[in-house]
């Protein structure tokens, strides 16, 4: 599957779940993951529970449901490569734009990178669509 026109093409809701090393879980909503190649994406992230959780647990589970009838989507199972704090390519990849104070008050920003293990459909095991 093509992650970089499905994820341009598709409209829906993300949620990101993370576990911390101890077995807590949380899932939160984020953006469209940035597709870097077909086997890694990237995602901006606060100093929130689920960067905490990355960085004790590198496993995470993407799952996108795309807008409309039925149950479609992607689940994206990730594991964290790396992740960076270079101010200037992260302002490049912001898709939100808040003034610098407000972005500011939000608190740190990371860019983590995630190799994808697996990509299944939202619902069941099957192939995916084209």
């Amino acid at each position: 599957m093509d992650l970089h026109a499905y994820f341009t093409a598709a409209q829906g809701t993300g949620i990101l779940s993370t576990a911390a090393a101890s077995g807590e879980t949380t899932a939160a909503v984020y953006a469209r993951p940035h597709i870097l190649d077909q086997s890694t994406v990237a995602m901006l992230m606060r100093e929130r529970l689920t960067y905490a959780n990355l960085q004790t647990n590198e496993h995470a589970c993407y799952l996108f449901l795309e807008q409309g009838p039925g149950l479609k989507g992607l689940r994206l199972y990730l594991r964290k490569i790396e992740e960076t704090d270079d101010s200037e390519l992260i302002q490049s990849m912001t898709r939100r734009h808040l003034s610098p104070e407000e972005d500011r008050a939000k608190g740190p920003k990371h860019l983590v990178r995630f190799q994808v293990v697996k990509v299944l459909p939202l619902v069941g095991d099957g192939p995916l669509a084209p």
